[in-house]
């Protein structure tokens, strides 16, 4: 069970003896939860980036919502969102998508004006978010690209435990018969569940969204003490 308990504390101490970077050196420091610890003690922290494109190597980070929670209550008075100059000015297309206009970036900070108060956010919480290769990859980039240093995390990701709830559902003979199994975006797996609706792509709307569509998956598919590194990657 070692891998279960302790990877990810192991991961941590090697990276933060590695780091360069005193903010992920502390980052590092607060540590992580071991993986058998019960999801409902966990300390959770909803993570959500709006960007330029949706490649993480040409795009970047425009906006960052963070809002902490557990699955007992979702702490709004700590949730934070920040407007982020990109190293690159912003396509028209994103700007329809997100509506953060070139005005708004053009007098923003960097994102490594946050990284520390995003660091802090994040320090001694397992990270929850949707569709993990957005908010994963983009932060690291980013990172890569300010301090040439990465970051690694566990992550929990409600778009693949939506996945995995809907081929349960699905069953053998549906996957024969490859019977579509239904929309993974978040606004979708939100109606599952009748949570209400959101307007989508504003950083801290979806990373509340993404909480409360976490707080409703393990109440309808998981046991309260379901060991967290069944839930995370």
């Amino acid at each position: 069970m070692a891998d279960l308990t302790s990877a990810w504390q192991e991961r941590y101490a090697q990276l933060q003896a590695s780091s360069q970077d005193g903010r992920l050196q502390r980052f590092y420091g607060a540590g992580i939860v071991a993986g058998n610890t019960p999801i409902n003690s966990v300390p959770l922290v909803a993570l959500d980036f709006e960007t330029t494109g949706l490649d993480a190597e040409q795009d970047d980070i425009v906006s960052i919502g963070l809002v902490p929670f557990t699955l007992q209550r979702i702490f709004c008075r700590d949730a934070a969102e920040w407007i982020v100059k990109p190293v690159q000015p912003l396509a028209e297309e994103s700007v329809i998508i997100h509506g953060i206009t070139h005005s708004e970036v053009n007098s923003a900070p960097d994102f490594q004006h946050f990284l520390e108060q995003v660091l802090l956010a994040l320090a001694g919480k397992v990270v929850v978010v949707h569709y993990r290769q957005i908010e994963c990859n983009f932060f690291s980039q980013a990172l890569l690209r300010r301090i040439g240093e990465s970051i690694q995390f566990p992550a929990i990701d409600t778009l693949e435990l939506e996945q995995r709830a809907l081929r349960a559902r699905q069953g053998l003979v549906g996957r024969l018969l490859q019977k579509p199994m239904g929309s993974v975006r978040l606004a979708d797996c939100r109606k599952r569940y009748s949570l209400p609706y959101y307007h989508p792509h504003h950083a801290m709307t979806d990373a509340l969204a993404t909480a409360e569509l976490l707080q409703a998956q393990v109440a309808h598919h998981y046991r309260p003490d379901t060991p967290v590194a069944q839930l995370w990657n």
